[in-house]
């Protein structure tokens, strides 16, 4: 959510996708989602370019120099260059127009990159690159591409998440770079493990693969990134807590890993290769802890997975295997984030939010869990 423990997470985790009639990408990275869902926290950006954050705050996630959690959005600062952003379990990592990169909230090994352990209330630069061009934040480490094509992470790497060996780094303070690859074009965080998408349309993966979330056929965790199958037409990947959901250029949608929840579009057990879910017209896909939503071409948006608190907007709290679509709207945008609750914008740039909302992340100004999207007003 990227993965957000989320996500979750995320948060999940984040999700980077294009048009499933897309081929995949050439060289620019993904445009990055203006919306974000942690564990019980959201943030948007408006198209003034301010950001705006509601829900639990204990760890100043909301990142607005305070720890008051709110069940209505609060600017964040008063920055109007913000471009993208992802949520992690309690913290969240953000772009500016000029290509800096910051990050704020929980940090209890690293996450913020920022060279400390030290909670930040409001947002903090990581570095002072000026070419970043995606971010996907994870429970506790981060991972993100820069405009050269370069990858990096940071965080906990107890299972290798941040392609490194633990025994050497276990958890890293500010960015490594992932190998030498110059040709990323994406990347997502999942609980433990990370997969990224190159410009060539291969997928790769490494940390965490006790459930299969890797996609190589191993249960065994890896250190560095191992090509999922031989397939070069994937255009997006998503990381929940333990599995991962990707999409072709051909409108296909496979997932794998965990599936205690039915996260993978079926019945099944856990999947160490990517299975595929039903239809062939899916455009994006994110992930959060056991909850799956995608886009289809039609605009139409589907849920599925764990829905315990309403997040799949069926009208009740009955987890699903398959595909269940979210009322009959048409309009639903690739922009859209998913944990235990689901933030998503429609065309015209109207967000809605439904599902778990305990502390008030939905942005309706209670904390009544809801089924259903919920418009969220994004005012001063």
């Amino acid at each position: 959510m990227s993965f957000a423990w989320r996500t979750f997470i995320g948060a999940a985790v984040a999700a980077l996708s294009l048009a499933a009639t897309a081929a995949p990408a050439a060289a620019a990275p993904p445009a990055t989602a203006t919306v974000a869902a942690g564990y019980a926290h959201s943030c948007a950006i408006r198209t003034d370019g301010t950001l705006w954050c509601w829900g639990s705050n204990g760890s100043g996630q909301l990142g607005d120099g305070t720890t008051t959690s709110r069940t209505t959005p609060v600017q964040a600062g008063t920055a109007t260059t913000w471009t993208g952003i992802d949520a992690g379990t309690s913290y969240n990592c953000a772009i500016r127009t000029g290509g800096t990169l910051w990050c704020w909230g929980s940090n209890t090994r690293g996450q913020l990159g920022d060279g400390s352990t030290t909670r930040r209330t409001a947002p903090v630069q990581v570095g002072t690159a000026t070419t970043w061009a995606s971010v996907s934040a994870g429970d506790s480490h981060t991972c993100a591409v820069r405009t050269d094509g370069t990858l990096w992470c940071w965080g906990f790497n107890r299972l290798g998440q941040l392609g490194t060996d633990p025994a050497t780094v276990y958890y890293a303070t500010t960015p490594l770079q992932v190998g030498t690859a110059t040709s990323w074009a994406g990347v997502t965080t999942g609980y433990a493990h990370t997969c990224a998408n190159r410009t060539d349309g291969t997928l790769w993966c490494w940390g965490d693969s006790t459930t299969g979330q890797l996609g190589t056929g191993s249960l065994s965790y890896s250190t560095t990134p191992v090509q999922v199958g031989t397939a070069t037409t994937w255009t997006g990947v998503t990381a929940g807590y333990a599995f991962t959901c990707g999409v072709r250029s051909d409108g296909t949608l496979w997932c794998w890993g965990e599936n205690g929840y039915g996260q993978l579009g079926s019945d099944t057990t856990y999947q160490t290769t990517p299975l595929q879910v039903s239809g062939s017209t899916w455009a994006s896909v994110n992930a959060g802890f056991s909850t799956v939503c995608a886009t289809r071409t039609d605009g139409s948006l589907w849920c599925w997975g764990n829905n315990i608190a309403g997040q799949l907007s069926d009208g009740t709290t009955t987890n699903r295997y398959a595909p269940t679509r979210v009322g009959d709207a048409t309009t639903w945008t690739n922009n859209f984030a998913v944990t235990y609750h689901v933030c998503a914008y429609r065309t015209g740039a109207s967000l809605w939010c439904w599902g778990n909302n305990l502390s008030g992340q939905l942005g309706d100004g209670t904390t009544t869990n809801r089924s259903a999207p919920a418009q969220v007003v994004l005012s001063s």
